[in-house]
């Protein structure tokens, strides 16, 4: 089969690809790649759930232009489908049970499309927060218009937040104004006012006494401004804290009088389908200019209002009662919504337009809160640090502790932080997309049916595992009864450390070979004698050089074909944890450290990590298990501290300014210290507390020592090419 008629199909927001035969239907290509794509009516263009979307531009990552013509044009029965539908309709928008591939084509399965949905595990924390929001509401009565007199309804407003809250100098937002007037005649003169970031000299309590000189109260700033103005006595005022990652999107909706999380609403961040890490987001920008960035930056408002609207609803709440937003990413996906060219961030030097927090109406972005109300975008901390990892120390709070941290956020780029109250030190690696199932040959994103936790049996080399939406493990289910759909992070992280303990890997990851039965130009050979594994042949297969272990058979996988683990995937999960794990030392280099006290693990992936297989991987360094721990999304718990602690936000900026950053792109110890982390857990690094456990394997007879570690690199080498 040519390329000609076998056109690479791509699939997001799962990242599957392959290429499939010229004709059949988008659907098919769906199910032979082993894609959740919903259907009921089977193909009869009357339920709508297969509706996919067909994506336009070039993508450069995959090589491939795609475009609505590279699949079959719309029947009359789909149009006629649509037109009955109009809701259902997008830009590309089709039905994939009947819409057939002629062409290279990336396909969007929306959320609704999806059979088993995607796990996103964003919600908020329960840390204690201190509130006291940069926003308050307060209930005055103004004095009515004289005849003749010549101050207008803002200056007596504001005579009489004045003379009642001692609240000075402030200004008023154009739509307050606009609503003013209207507001007086309706409250009779009492009216409930919305103020951002004022700064009192006194007590936030109703003043008892007239103040005979409200001049004499003006601070040294301005000290706020009014949002709203509503007639007579009302209650309400809400924000949102939101966490913009490259795969994922959480928006929180708080009341901001209580701290209580009303609503949480999270989505996969629509980009996806323009490049799963941020450089191909970037190079797509670069490609296809001001009409790619237009295209990025509309495509998050939109999931951004979509959440917002959701969360309100659950909250019964009307979003203009929402009046304050605050917005924490990494610095391209700051920079794509706020629609700024992310190109300088592709190349070295690496330059952002600004390091400063930013203060912007919501208006002007486009997300639809209240017509006035601010969105906070906190301080970058550098070129390849963002305000999420500000919004992890804004929550850990590192600078206040003795005990010396490691705060890793693992994602396509792992922001890390490591040190304690004498200082900072932060970097980002470059870990690539399979931790969450990209580059791996049966990798997915977390979602029902997707294997999570995996245990071998060291003596026979048998797994069993789980599967999300499964409580059970495989060995005490029926096969046709598990369903594996394929393997998210975690269980891609569990299987690897577990081969190396079970002995079928080598610590430079290669499969030890004089295990397993071998299928050599199509026959099988006879296994070492002496191999510890009574049985491999149920579990290894070699084609070649190359080996591959199977996890779960045909029986027990929903596409009916075995999940396996190859050795190009540990090849990706050693290189993805060895930049991490280079990260780390580096920072341990700056901060003068050859251990760490406490190790954090941030981000909804780190909630799910085993601590010891992280560490039996060379994930993380070597550390006391029992002080490695689980934090989930800091980045949003940061945002949501931002957002109800005006004294934690003015104090994230200076501390983003703090932290000392180590560019891994450029540093010179980089390279050395991402060869040694390619072994596992480590070439050289000494992991006294896996000794100590009897976590790690004997070294094998054939297992290469350091000094012969650069042979076997190029060996590899020349098999590959």
């Amino acid at each position: 089969m040519t390329a000609s008629n076998s056109p690479l199909i791509i699939f997001q927001p799962s990242g599957r690809q392959g290429r499939v035969q010229t004709g059949i239907t988008l659907l098919d290509a769906a199910r032979q790649l082993g894609v959740d794509v919903d259907s009921v009516c089977g193909g009869r263009q009357t339920c709508g759930k297969c509706k996919v979307i067909v994506e336009r531009g070039e993508f450069a990552k995959y090589g491939i232009q795609s475009a609505e013509a590279h699949v079959t044009p719309a029947s009359a029965d789909e149009s006629d489908y649509f037109r009955r539908h109009p809701s259902k309709l997008s830009t590309g928008g089709r039905l994939s049970c009947v819409a057939c591939i002629t062409d290279d084509v990336v396909i969007t399965v929306p959320p609704e499309s999806q059979q088993r949905k995607q796990v996103i595990g964003k919600n908020a924390g329960t840390r204690p927060i201190e509130i006291d929001p940069i926003l308050h509401q307060y209930y005055v009565e103004v004095e009515p218009h004289a005849l003749g007199e010549r101050r207008g309804d803002w200056e007596r407003l504001q005579e009489a937040l004045a003379r009642e809250w001692h609240l000075q100098h402030l200004t008023i937002d154009i739509t307050a104004l606009r609503q003013l007037t209207n507001a007086l005649k309706a409250g009779k003169h009492k009216v409930t006012v919305t103020v951002h970031g004022e700064e009192n000299q006194e007590p936030r309590t109703k003043s008892q006494e007239p103040i005979p000189n409200p001049q004499s109260l003006i601070p040294n700033h301005t000290s706020g401004r009014v949002l709203d103005v509503r007639g007579g006595f009302h209650e309400g005022l809400y924000g949102l804290a939101i966490d913009v990652g490259s795969t994922t999107i959480a928006a929180h909706l708080i009341d901001l009088t209580t701290g209580e999380t009303l609503a949480t609403e999270a989505a996969m961040n629509p980009q996806v389908s323009f490049g799963e890490d941020l450089m191909s987001r970037v190079s797509y920008v670069m490609m296809n200019g001001n009409d790619g960035l237009r295209k990025l930056t509309e495509s998050v408002i939109g999931t951004l209002n979509t959440l917002i609207e959701k969360a309100a609803k659950r909250a019964k709440i009307a979003v203009n009662e929402i009046y304050e937003a605050v917005i924490v990413g990494n610095t391209v996906m700051h920079a794509l919504l706020l629609g700024i060219d992310p190109t300088e961030l592709g190349a070295a030097p690496f330059t952002l337009s600004t390091h400063a927090p930013i203060d912007v109406k919501a208006s002007e972005l486009g997300l639809r809160l209240h017509p006035a109300a601010n969105v906070h975008l906190p301080a970058l901390e550098a070129g390849h640090v963002g305000s999420d990892n500000l919004g992890v120390l804004i929550a850990e709070a590192p600078e206040r502790q003795d005990a010396m941290t490691l705060l890793i956020d693992i994602g396509t780029n792992a922001e890390i932080v490591l040190g304690n109250r004498n200082g900072l030190w932060s970097c980002s690696s470059p870990t690539g997309p399979a931790f969450e199932g990209g580059q791996i040959s049966h990798g997915q994103r977390a979602a029902p049916g997707a294997i999570e936790r995996v245990r071998i049996n060291y003596a026979t080399g048998e797994p069993r595992f789980k599967v999300i939406g499964k409580d059970e493990w495989s060995d005490a289910l029926p096969d046709a009864d598990i369903g594996a759909t394929g393997i998210c992070g975690s269980g891609i992280i569990e299987v690897v450390a577990e081969l190396f303990r079970a002995g079928l890997l080598r610590s430079d990851g290669r499969f030890i070979e004089n295990l397993e039965l071998k299928i050599e130009n199509g026959k099988l050979e006879e296994s070492n004698p002496q191999s510890s594994i009574p049985n491999p042949r149920s579990y290894m297969r070699w084609h070649g050089p190359k080996a591959e272990y199977v996890l779960a058979t045909a029986a027990q996988s929903a596409t009916g074909k075995d999940i396996v683990i190859t050795q190009d995937d540990v090849r990706n999960i050693q290189l993805a944890k060895a930049a991490l794990h280079a990260g780390c030392k580096l920072l341990m280099l700056g901060m003068g450290v050859s251990k760490v006290d406490k190790i954090v693990l941030a981000g909804a992936f780190g909630s799910y990590i085993d601590p010891l297989h992280a560490m039996v991987l060379g994930l993380i360094p070597d550390c006391d298990l029992a002080t490695v721990v689980a934090v989930g999304n800091a980045a949003g718990d940061g945002a949501r501290i931002a957002l109800l602690n005006k004294t934690r936000r003015a104090e994230s900026a200076q501390l983003a300014r703090d932290v000392n950053y180590i560019e891994t792109a450029i540093d010179p110890n980089f390279q050395q210290e991402f060869i040694g982390a390619m072994h596992l857990p480590h070439m050289t690094d000494p992991y006294p507390t896996l000794q100590a456990l009897g976590a790690l394997p004997a070294k094998s007879a054939n297992e290469p020592d350091g000094r012969s570690a650069r042979r076997e690199r190029r060996r590899e080498r020349q098999e590959k090419f």
